[in-house]
């Protein structure tokens, strides 16, 4: 694989589930799992990933709609502020572009997106033994249940990806 050059934070509720997900698609070099605050007033910190990926395999908006496609980004949540259906810009000019990407996949879906797009601001990472969750045991209940799932509707709906 070529040296990733690119990066995006995504909250999508559990990072876990958005870790399993992201961690198995080509181009995607690697996947830090934790938490990501953005700026206030949107700065306490919500369940998200950084994924690290190389922009000549998989574009921003292949992870972008992987994203929309993969956790409730239609659906508000009663713990929105830390399941928040997020992506995250690392600058002003990634801001502008996410927000389009968002825009024109918005048409996509049924009912409108909840998902924004905010400035990054920090990060702290899961516990070491958190990281890498679905690969290291993918038999656990949780993962048969919420992280398979998706990840076989995944490889249905966008087979090139992997």
């Amino acid at each position: 694989m070529h040296s990733p050059t690119s990066r995006i934070a995504l909250g999508g509720g559990c990072h876990w589930c958005t870790e399993g997900v992201f961690v198995s698609l080509r181009g995607v070099a690697r996947v830090e799992q934790g938490w990501v605050s953005s700026t206030p007033p949107h700065d306490a910190f919500s369940e998200a990933v950084i994924v690290h990926y190389d922009p000549a395999i998989i574009t921003a908006e292949d992870l972008i709609a992987v994203h929309l496609e993969t956790h409730a980004s239609t659906k508000a949540h009663g713990l929105r502020h830390r399941y928040r259906s997020a992506i995250y810009a690392f600058t002003p000019a990634e801001e502008v572009c996410f927000a389009e990407i968002l825009k024109r996949l918005a048409p996509d879906f049924s009912a409108p997106l909840v998902t924004r797009v905010y400035p990054f601001a920090a990060f702290k990472p899961s516990l070491p033994e958190h990281q890498d969750y679905y690969r290291t045991d993918p038999d656990r209940p949780f993962c048969v249940r919420f992280i398979a799932p998706k990840l076989a509707a995944l490889r249905k709906g966008r087979p090139g990806l992997f």
